[in-house]
């Protein structure tokens, strides 16, 4: 699996824990209930998933982020 498809992949993983928590800490529901409830196997799995996803993140931003890698401090895309 070539890196690009693995950020596009850990990327949608940490979409969907943000809106969870987001869901979570606005309406105090879990997305883990559709899927069984926080103990099913399938809610950890894709707990677990997202974990990773962040910690592949967190390793790899600085190489993906065109933002970081261009060494802008303006906060703005280099030209």
């Amino acid at each position: 699996m070539n890196g690009d498809k693995l950020h596009k992949i850990t990327f949608t993983l940490l979409l969907v824990g943000g809106l969870n928590w987001l869901l979570v800490g606005i309406f105090n529901w879990d997305i883990g209930l559709l899927f069984g409830g926080p103990d099913a196997a399938i809610t950890k799995i894709i707990y677990v998933l997202v974990g990773i996803s962040a910690i592949y993140e967190i390793a790899t931003h600085k190489k993906n982020c065109k933002m970081c890698s261009s060494g802008a401090s303006s906060g703005m895309p280099a030209k």
